[in-house]
């Protein structure tokens, strides 16, 4: 199949949307009619850039509102088609895309819809053109792909042919069987867009909310799979209609593109069981986090360490590196090295996460289908961590993802560090996990970032929620490894007011907030940070106030809460969860401690406003006393 795009996906002008369909390797292009009509290309014009760019133009489109007329109107739209047929030849397409028709005064005769589209297929094939049918999902009669599989099949001629768009078919619910029953050779284009699943009028969730393939719920891996197994070969193109897109920066969005239609080509072939090109998604788990930190700083950083229950066992034989580490081997390094991928990171962000280490089974399939996804592979970096060059990619905000198999894993701490003390005798309420990595990511990037994640690891998407800040509401995506040894959050606001915005714009970009850190006894674990000063984020009583009804707690439970400051949560299935915050570093990252019980699967929803207030409280104090 064939990679494509269609211009309405992104925004900017036309040439800007060429130029990065190009930049992002698509050889394919759908031309969208508002966009060349806008364009000070002339069609002459458009013909060659597009093959300057190494473009093949498949269509012009869309051609609205054609069948069922009768009369001056009928003879109006056939001239119209006529102008289009002139385009078309000019800018070197030789398929016109037509959507059912949605007017008043439309016929939904089927006979008179037949008698039109062969009387334009007729014209389209003594100019050497072709005529592509799409059964709009609003359309007045024709809003099911199986009667456009009809008409084209009544019509009989060579030159009109199915186009079949993913979201017309799959928001309506038309079996994706359906698609078995059609023959290959008469689909001129297959288009393909994601939804989230909502719950509202079709146009609108089409014209606002299509997304690329793996950024929302519907099933375009099976509908792709039934294309493949009736054996249709043509393009496969995008047709995205969203708001974040047209704002966002056109060459992302078709980076995300082309990474979108890959992967769910991939994910197909795999699903009928014929062989794939990319190798299998890993399943990680987070075995380090590093920070960065300015030469000569980081005592705050390596301080909440220690109070929270790390221990500065050692340090890099000849790099100006610490580790840290849990009793129960949770590490953590903190890096000052100044001439290193470190060392530029801090002096952009100053003390900050800038990398996490995922232990893969196999770090060099990894590495191979990071590369084949177009994603960017950080080259040499022997002179940051390691005395060896360790495989890395960049992620959230030019940060890294370090691959780890078991060889590098042991050699990088053997080899590399000289280990000074051994870990002190286990305590109640140590820390035991990595359990989550919360990021901030720019809310016009935030579907590009989940689909990052997925499409390079084996992870669940869990249901997006909106957090209410003060200051506004941010969007949160949470993804998981199944086995949970990976968990990371995805948060973006809109607003400027809020904890997340406020972050991005201090941090100068997308970043990680905090770290999420699993004990066994979060009780046990309170009462120590008591004892060593750890600075805890206070909550207020109303909340103890409120869960104490909610959930039916005892006097005494909610005391051991609140003189914690201990945050709870209760799912449907009795899982529980408990959360204590610090206070901010620099009044930039936290840290979060939790504690889980039972099957609770959640990430404490349900306390983020209390929380995000407390926090907002909490700066609003710090920033006092400076001044």
């Amino acid at each position: 199949m064939l990679d494509s795009i269609a211009t309405v996906s992104l925004g900017g002008t036309l040439r800007e949307k060429l130029e990065a369909i190009s930049a992002a390797g698509f050889r394919a292009a759908e031309i969208f009619e508002n966009d060349f009509v806008s364009s000070d290309l002339s069609a002459h014009d458009l013909r060659l850039l597009m093959d300057d760019l190494g473009l093949q133009n498949i269509a012009y489109q869309p051609f609205r509102d054609f069948e069922g007329l009768k009369g001056h109107a009928r003879k109006r739209v056939f001239d119209r088609a006529e102008r289009k047929f002139d385009l078309m030849q000019e800018m070197g397409t030789d398929l016109l895309l037509v959507c059912s028709s949605t007017m008043k005064d439309a016929e939904g005769d089927e006979g008179r819809i037949i008698d039109d589209f062969r009387e334009l297929g007729e014209r389209a094939a003594s100019r050497g053109l072709r005529i592509g049918y799409e059964g709009l999902a609003w359309g007045r009669y024709i809003n099911d792909h199986r009667d456009v599989a009809a008409i084209v099949s009544a019509v009989d001629l060579p030159s009109v042919g199915i186009i079949l768009d993913s979201f017309h078919s799959l928001s309506r619910h038309i079996p994706i069987s359906s698609i078995m029953d059609i023959d290959p050779a008469k689909i001129f284009l297959a288009q393909i867009a994601d939804a989230p699943l909502m719950n509202m009028d079709i146009l609108q969730w089409s014209r606002h909310f299509r997304c690329m393939p793996l950024q929302g719920g519907l099933p375009v891996t099976e509908w792709v799979a039934a294309l493949i197994k009736i054996g249709y070969s043509g393009p496969l193109s995008l047709e995205i209609f969203n708001d974040r897109f047209r704002s966002g920066f056109s060459k992302t969005v078709a980076i995300d593109g082309k990474r979108s239609l890959v992967t769910v080509r991939d994910d197909a072939h795999y699903l009928v069981g014929e062989e794939t090109h990319l190798p299998d998604r890993s399943d990680p788990a987070i075995k380090f986090i590093e920070f960065s930190v300015p030469p000569g700083k980081g005592e705050e950083l390596g301080k909440i360490l220690d109070m929270i229950g790390f221990e500065h066992i050692g340090n890099h034989k000849i790099r100006d590196v610490a580790l840290w580490r849990s009793q129960d081997d949770i590490f953590i390094i903190i890096n000052r090295e100044s001439y290193s991928f470190s060392g530029s990171f801090s002096l952009i962000h100053g003390d900050a996460l800038c990398a996490i280490g995922l232990y893969i089974k196999d770090r060099k399939a990894a590495l191979e289908r990071a590369h084949h996804l177009g994603m960017a592979v950080a080259e040499n970096l022997s002179d940051s961590l390691s005395g060896r060059s360790i495989n890395a990619i960049r992620s959230v905000g030019g940060s890294l993802v370090y691959f780890l198999d078991e060889d590098v894993y042991t050699e990088l701490w053997e080899k590399e560090f000289e280990i000074t003390q051994k870990i002190k005798p286990e305590i109640k309420g140590s820390i035991t996990s990595f359990d989550h990595v919360a990021s901030i990511v720019g809310y016009d990037e935030f579907l590009s970032w989940v689909l990052y994640w997925t499409s390079l690891f084996d992870l669940e998407v869990c249901q997006e929620v909106d957090l209410i800040d003060p200051g506004g509401v941010v969007q949160s995506q949470a993804l998981e490894s199944k086995n949970k040894n990976f968990r990371l959050t995805l948060n973006g606001s809109l607003g400027a007011r809020t904890l997340a915005s406020r972050f991005e714009k201090k941090f100068l970009g997308a970043g990680y907030q905090h770290i999420a850190l699993g004990t066994d006894d979060i009780f046990a674990f309170s009462k120590r940070m008591r004892k060593t000063g750890l600075p805890i984020l206070e909550i207020n009583k109303n909340y103890y106030d409120d869960i104490q009804a909610r959930f039916g707690l005892t006097d005494a439970f909610i005391i051991e809460l609140s003189d914690g400051n201990i945050l709870y949560d209760r799912d449907s299935d009795g899982g529980e969860f408990f959360q204590i915050f610090s206070r901010a570093i620099d009044r930039m990252f936290f840290f979060e401690i939790v504690q889980r019980v039972g099957e609770y699967k959640g990430y404490g929803a349900a306390n983020t406003q209390v929380r995000l207030t407390a926090q907002r409280r909490a700066g609003e104090k710090q920033y006092s006393e400076h001044i």
